[in-house]
């Protein structure tokens, strides 16, 4: 496949950019684009990936990979970046980064996505010196200001609870806006917390097609796809899932280790069941993984429940969810048992993500004259 066929057919003009100045309008741009993603998904290339510091977990699943995969199936050109160099960001450990790398891919081929599709790409971001070349002009585009003032840096600084905080953190940001336009990517599916990334990828595309190519838009300035998924609270019924707090059910346990994770989660002195996320966050955070689970509504769930009490609940979502995850399970199995192919999958990404950064190397070199 040649260059011009993986180019993506839809850019913004410069009348067409949009005003991100307020949440709501961001909402609202949102399912505008949501509804045009449906009816014409080749206007469309997303980006969208995940740090390789370990296998997914539901959370993930419910999350954001269902989401990728909708949108590949969808028909609009698909690009995960695993984006290796920024677990170095705000952790020492790096033992693992390759073998997370291919449990990363295992995850997403188990959930759906299908890397023998011309619209799919999986990759590790430094496999892709190209890519990684963008990091220099961009930095010369923002300020240490922006950078310092990042809030989603900052969150981040703090949860890793960092006394020496490397360059690398600061700068990641810039990075991210490379992974999102050496594809010239035109939508990022982000939450809110992720807007402020995002907003700078904006603007690191904006001042270079202002600077150094007045005449021709060299990158679009991507929009965010706002997830709809719910928050998915850990087995802890407090925080977020995450593997960290060890509070999250891995899309690779057993169905026997599910079962007796969800014995541990956290319900309430309640007998009776209802769906009431504000004041019984515990109870309603295992419906909504029971109605993410059947499609079945968590309000009438807890109707059939009743007064079964917190021993009911626990046993309907280990059926409901051990059900949900017997497909994905048996085809992570297959796949770990056939590594040679994952492996495939990752150097046929790899070199098709060259492919691309490659011409769009050429391009930025050209517009700012340092061709030789």
């Amino acid at each position: 496949m040649g260059i011009n066929a993986l180019k993506p057919r839809y850019f913004m003009t410069i009348e067409e950019k949009l005003n991100y100045g307020t949440f709501e309008a961001t909402v609202e741009r949102s399912l505008k684009l949501e509804e045009d993603l449906i009816k014409n998904p080749q206007k469309y290339r997303v980006l969208t990936g995940d740090r390789p510091t370990g296998r997914l977990h539901i959370g993930h699943l419910f999350g954001s990979l269902q989401n990728r995969v909708r949108l590949h199936r969808l028909g609009v050109q698909t690009f995960i970046v695993i984006a290796d160099y920024q677990v170095l960001t705000d952790r020492d450990t790096f033992e693992h980064i390759s073998e997370n790398i291919k449990q990363l891919t295992i995850d997403y081929i188990a959930a759906g996505i299908d890397p023998e599709s011309d619209n799919v790409c999986i990759f590790p971001h430094s496999h892709v010196p190209e890519l990684n070349q963008l990091l220099l002009p961009f930095l010369t585009l923002v300020t240490m200001a922006e950078l310092d003032r990042n809030p989603t840096v900052k969150e981040e600084i703090a949860a890793a609870g960092l006394k020496r905080i490397n360059a690398g953190m600061y700068t990641y940001p810039v990075h991210q806006a490379a992974d999102i336009l050496f594809c010239k990517g035109n939508v990022v599916p982000v939450g809110k917390d992720q807007l402020p990334h995002l907003e700078l990828t904006r603007t690191i595309a904006r001042r270079f097609n202002e600077r150094f190519a007045q005449n021709m838009a060299v990158f679009p300035e991507p929009q965010p796809l706002l997830s709809k998924a719910p928050l998915i609270l850990g087995l802890d019924g407090s925080q977020k899932m995450s593997k960290s707090r060890n509070n999250a059910i891995m899309l690779s346990a057993t169905e026997d280790e599910t079962a007796q994770l969800i014995k541990k989660a956290k319900t309430d002195a309640q007998r009776q069941i209802t769906y009431d996320p504000e004041n019984r966050p515990e109870v309603s955070n295992l419906l909504t993984l029971i109605s993410l689970s059947t499609g079945e509504a968590p309000e009438a769930i807890a109707e059939r429940i009743g007064d079964g009490g917190g021993a009911q609940l626990k046993r309907m979502l280990t059926e409901s969810l051990n059900d949900y995850l017997r497909p994905l399970r048996a085809k992570r199995k297959e796949l770990e048992a056939n590594m040679d192919y994952v492996r495939d999958v990752l150097k046929r990404g790899v070199n098709k993500a060259r492919e691309i950064a490659e011409a769009t190397l050429d391009e930025v070199r050209s517009v700012m004259n340092m061709e030789i």
